[in-house]
């Protein structure tokens, strides 16, 4: 399969996923000078047997027409569809690739999940509900694997290839015998059911529960079986979300209440009242807080606004070793209050600043090996040998910490060194633990919005990133 192409254009390179519905390819359009691009494939005969057509020619006309509907949609929250036909005896539908974390990780790697990010990735679902229903759409399989949250924190919803295509006094679909296409755990109680059309308060009912788990780590209900978990749905109600984590404003909570009744009449009209429901619970522009990848308040709280500039290339830092007559400071004592726990520099040039010149940093005794170590560095980063320095300052820290204390401004300073180095020569895992601890102790001693935090933590979540948390 891999380097297969379809129609000529598309070749398909990684597999993406698997579904009830096909396969999703990561590939290139070639005719577009190599656009990355997504590919979901769907064979024929598999589709068959869940639309219940035999007649292949009504199968592609009808998955053709449910694309050209598809296509029409120009939402930002929504995957654009490039293009659609056969290739042999599979569909396929060419996507736009979409980079960022699905919703089911997001939540995973956050304990307990933010209630405001909740609001705001339910907000944004919203938003592109609304574009999607317009057109006579309904989703039909809404949850966590099918959302997308972007490095820039918008929420993109995938997957629209088993939506129902409504029109005037039909219900044309891909699914018409009632066959059971979707997650049953997110699945609305009539979806579940069969034997009538299927509205767009099914997607809300799955954003429901969504929303449910993103605030309780739970979803509202389980069994072992789909009959189970249907009966639960028809005659249980789920535990109020306020039971579960009380922080969450009664608001919310009655919305979510709402969002999964059994009868689609009891549930909001559409999303449109879902959002004005949402919408004071959202962070302000201007709102504080740190800039963060994959944090879905960004656009909200700092719409359209670009990234923050990169952090430069930190420049060649001069290690000051003091003369050998400065007076040493008592072992394990502290260093007096005049020594800036921090350079000056560093809130405008962010993290991590270059240890330079360690301010009333005087040999205690036995530091000759220390001072070595020092001199050493200083010519190995004129020199450009950072990897070599990473290993130098690693060893030099236990020595640092015996004489000065694990608290010295002088054990900071090498420490947030020995991190910019990590992070700069690539090295994400050993640099993580490092960034980590000194983004606690800057929050504790600065609060959450000190800009040095704030580039500590995107460095935390760039060391993330790139170990694939």
């Amino acid at each position: 399969m891999n380097g297969r192409l379809i129609a000529g254009r598309y070749q398909l390179v990684e597999p993406l996923g698997r579904g009830a519905m096909g396969q999703v390819w990561g590939g290139h359009d070639l005719g577009l000078g190599g656009r990355r691009i997504a590919v979901k494939l769907m064979h024929s005969g598999q589709v068959a047997s869940l639309s219940g057509s035999a007649d292949p020619e009504e199968l592609r006309e009808r998955f053709e027409r449910e694309c050209r509907v598809t296509a029409q949609l120009d939402h930002p929250g929504l995957v654009a569809v490039h293009d659609a036909g056969r290739d042999g005896d599979e569909l396929y539908l060419v996507m736009q690739r979409i980079e960022g974390s699905d919703l089911r990780d997001h939540l995973a790697e956050q304990e307990p999940y933010p209630w405001r990010w909740a609001v705001a990735v339910a907000a944004q679902m919203c938003s592109a509900l609304v574009a999607v229903h317009a057109v006579g759409i309904v989703h039909r399989d809404l949850k966590p694997g099918n959302v997308i949250v972007r490095p820039d924190g918008r929420v993109v919803i995938l997957d629209l290839g088993i939506a129902a295509v409504k029109s005037t006094g039909d219900t044309t679909r891909l699914t018409r015998t009632g066959a059971l296409v979707g997650t049953p755990v997110y699945m609305a109680p009539e979806q579940a059911v069969g034997g009538t059309p299927v509205g767009a308060r099914a997607d809300l009912y799955a954003l429901g529960v969504v929303l449910y788990e993103l605030l309780t780590g739970r979803v509202p209900f389980e069994a072992p079986e789909a009959a189970g978990l249907l009966y639960k749905k028809l005659h249980h109600k789920p535990v109020p979300v306020r039971e579960v984590r009380p922080e969450v404003p009664e608001s919310l909570d009655a919305l979510v209440w709402r969002l999964l009744d059994k009868e689609p009449e009891a549930r909001p009209a559409d999303a449109h009242e879902v959002h004005a429901a949402l919408a004071p619970l959202l962070p302000r522009p201007g709102e504080g807080g740190p800039v963060l990848p994959l944090d879905p308040t960004r656009p909200f709280r700092e719409p359209m606004a670009p990234w923050p500039p990169r952090r430069p290339a930190a420049p060649v830092p001069t290690v000051v070793v003091p003369p050998s007559a400065a007076p040493p400071p008592a072992y394990g004592t502290p260093l007096p209050p005049s020594v800036p726990a921090f350079p000056a520099s560093a809130a405008s040039s962010g993290f991590p600043a270059p240890a330079g010149s360690l301010p009333g940093f005087g040999p205690p005794p036995r530091t000759t090996d220390l001072t070595a170590v020092l001199e050493e560095v200083r010519s190995l980063l004129a020199a450009g040998h950072y990897t070599r320095v990473a290993e130098l300052l690693g060893e030099a820290l236990p020595t640092a910490v015996a004489e000065h204390g694990a608290d010295s401004a002088v054990v900071r300073s090498l420490r947030k060194q020995y991190a910019a180095v990590l992070l700069d020569t690539g090295q994400y895992a050993r640099a993580l633990p490092e960034i980590t601890r000194l983004a606690q102790e800057y929050t504790a001693e600065r609060g959450p919005h000190d800009p040095v935090v704030v580039q500590l933590r995107q460095d935390e979540a760039l060391c993330l990133s790139r170990l694939g948390r």
